[in-house]
């Protein structure tokens, strides 16, 4: 039997609200700071607790911490899910299971270990009656560490930070780990692969959620006003916010700097971002694909009357209620347009928890430089779940609070100042904001036409003029806004474009392509809409694009298919989402079953042979494509 090391992946099925989650993070921070890089995902059902719930680590020496399909080691508490566990565990992998729970096991195929997790936990005279659900998960926590090689001292550091250094509860759950670890090296003899040895690839990094990195750099950019409603994936971020800011935002003489308002709903909640962000103050609301809905009306209001806001969307499956708990980059399209009428809104789209802080600060300054709503995307598998980064900097640069006038800045242009009159040719005009004295800093604020004095008309040719002006600051955005990640192989003629939380799978995609079947590929991350110019530039040089995003009609495809007819045919959509985060596997195969298709590969040969890239047989069915037999 080979040994497997930093290589796998470990699922624990449990039952949503038994208070695993300690346990499990403990599991994953250990090995994060073992030096081995790995991320975890928790998939859990909407309702408040009660039905299965699975969290999921992939551990990878080479750095590619993507959802696999495969569960290598899995860890069966819940006796609802016990047999979905068991089956689920490929040929090889490793079953370990509470032995109070007593369902058939007739597989010889894999390696079982039954682990007395009520036993052990109530032998332990500290631990009071009604918490031994709780801490008995720290058994499955020891007996894992024994097996594989978790090192207890990572262990006892996790522990200590989950629980902010309070004695008492980290000695009651270590305790429990260390009972379960010397039960293992006792009572159960090796019979997998799966080893966990140090090393030193995370040494400087952190491990962060996408809404704490968000709320982190919305409060580093300035934040001064926030509006929130609670919704599933986008709560958290508000109540960052709130962890956060009484820390951080606190004047010598022990006022805040800041408000954060949970409002009745999200109308009310971007109703209220618009009026702080119209009086001068850096605003802000969180939510997800529901809640944006709501918010249709009053986001065309801040686009056609120019007042900076930010929002955030923590996208969920839609439509409808949809799968509040589940991932999906679904609502692109609705928010590029979002209001009625000739709305373009600006969006973000960031790739990564670190980018999640840094555009936290950035959409605050593009915001009040264009004076436009800027809605930053990000997702449930990126908002919630916890995934490695290098440390957030802090902005060394000065807030960009754009075209704003103070009273000595009117004094000197007297009568020239209108509040949507363009005064340098890029589509945005100077703001004044509530407390300017100057007597020429008034104007009142209308959703209705008006004109460059904002004086209520409905003439037909200034209406088509603001307009046109409108279209103009959209425009200039595209040098504002940031550009593309893009990644080159010398000679490709393929690329593939993500976006957003899918870019871990796609770079672990394009290396197996690259390195399986001998396919040259350019990566081109996006990140904002409206495209800079290195967007046209990637999509002009290469002969065939994927482009990759979990939804089903292929949002972003569609929206670089509009901006660039000209290359639509040239584009491939590889669109998919059943909720689940995106894989490499799934990525690859997908562009292996298209590459197939054509008459000639975009390299310039002929379709690769069975050899360096099967062809693939059978339908696409859930998000796994069947592969010829020999097929990797």
């Amino acid at each position: 039997m080979n040994k497997v090391v930093n290589d796998f992946s470990i699922t624990v099925g449990t039952k949503n609200g038994s208070g695993s989650s300690t346990a499990n993070n403990t599991i994953l921070r250990a090995i994060f700071k073992m030096g081995i890089p790995v991320s975890g995902k928790n998939l859990f059902p909407s309702n408040i607790q009660g039905l299965p719930t699975w969290y999921t680590i992939r551990v990878n020496k080479d750095g590619f911490v993507a959802r696999r399909e495969a569960q290598d080691i899995v860890i069966a508490i819940n006796p609802d899910s016990f047999a979905r566990d068991l089956a689920s565990v490929p040929a090889g992998g490793a079953f370990y299971y509470a032995d109070d729970i007593k369902q058939p096991i007739t597989r010889a195929d894999i390696a079982i270990y039954p682990m007395p997790v009520k036993e052990l936990v109530r032998k332990d005279p500290n631990v009071p009656s009604d918490f031994r659900d709780l801490v008995g998960n720290m058994i499955y926590v020891g007996v894992l560490a024994q097996m594989i090689g978790i090192e207890l001292d990572k262990i006892l550091a996790a522990l200590t930070f989950h629980f902010k250094g309070k004695q008492k509860p980290i000695d009651m759950n270590y305790n429990a780990v260390k009972a379960g670890a010397e039960w293992a090296a006792t009572n159960l003899e090796k019979k997998d692969p799966f080893y966990l040895e140090p090393m030193d690839i995370t040494h400087g990094m952190i491990m962060s959620d996408g809404n704490t990195a968000g709320a982190l750099g919305s409060i580093y950019g300035g934040v001064q006003f926030a509006a929130w409603y609670p919704i599933t994936p986008a709560t958290s971020l508000a109540e960052s916010l709130n962890d956060y800011l009484p820390q951080l935002r606190k004047r010598e003489d022990g006022k805040h700097t800041y408000a954060v308002v949970q409002a009745e709903d999200e109308l009310s909640a971007i109703g209220m971002a618009i009026g702080a962000g119209w009086s001068g103050l850096r605003a802000m609301t969180s939510t997800s694909g529901p809640g944006l809905s709501l918010m249709t009306e009053f986001a065309g209001l801040a686009y056609y009357t120019e007042v900076p806001i930010v929002v955030w969307d923590v996208q969920r499956v839609g439509p409808s209620t949809g799968l509040p708990t589940r991932v999906s980059q679904g609502d692109l399209s609705f928010t590029a347009y979002l209001g009625h009428g000739d709305t373009e809104q600006i969006i973000l789209l960031p790739g990564d928890v670190y980018e999640c802080f840094e555009f936290g600060w950035k959409a605050f300054d593009i915001a009040e430089h264009m004076q436009s709503p800027v809605f930053v995307l990000s997702d449930l598998d990126m908002g919630m779940n916890q995934w490695m980064s290098k440390p957030f900097d802090y902005p060394n640069v000065p807030m960009d609070r754009g075209k704003i006038l103070w009273e000595e800045d009117l004094e000197k242009i007297k009568s020239n100042w209108g509040r949507y009159l363009d005064m340098d040719g890029d589509g945005i005009p100077y703001r004044t904001v509530p407390g300017n004295k100057h007597p020429l800093s008034a104007y009142l604020l209308r959703g209705t036409g008006h004109d460059e004095y904002a004086r209520y008309t409905e003439d037909a040719p200034m209406w088509a003029k603001n307009m046109d002006r409108l279209k103009k600051k959209y425009e200039t955005a595209e040098a504002i806004v940031p550009g593309p990640v893009i990644t080159r192989t010398p000679g490709a003629k393929i690329g593939i474009i993500g976006y957003g939380s899918t870019s871990s799978a796609i770079e672990e995609a394009r290396y197996q392509l690259e390195k399986e079947h001998g396919l040259k590929i350019d990566l081109m991350r996006v990140r904002a809409v409206p495209f800079p110019s290195e967007v046209d530039e990637f999509i002009r040089t290469h002969d065939q694009l994927f482009v990759v995003e979990m939804n089903r009609g292929g949002q972003m495809h569609k929206l670089l298919a509009i901006s660039h007819p000209e290359s639509a045919t040239r584009l491939v959509k590889l669109a998919f989402n059943d909720g689940l985060p995106a894989t490499a596997s799934w990525v690859r195969e997908g562009v292996l079953k298209k590459l197939n298709g054509k008459a000639s590969s975009a390299n310039g040969k002929k379709p690769a042979t069975d050899k360096a890239a099967p062809k693939m047989v059978k339908k696409v069915s859930a998000n796994k494509v069947t592969l010829k037999k020999g097929a990797k």
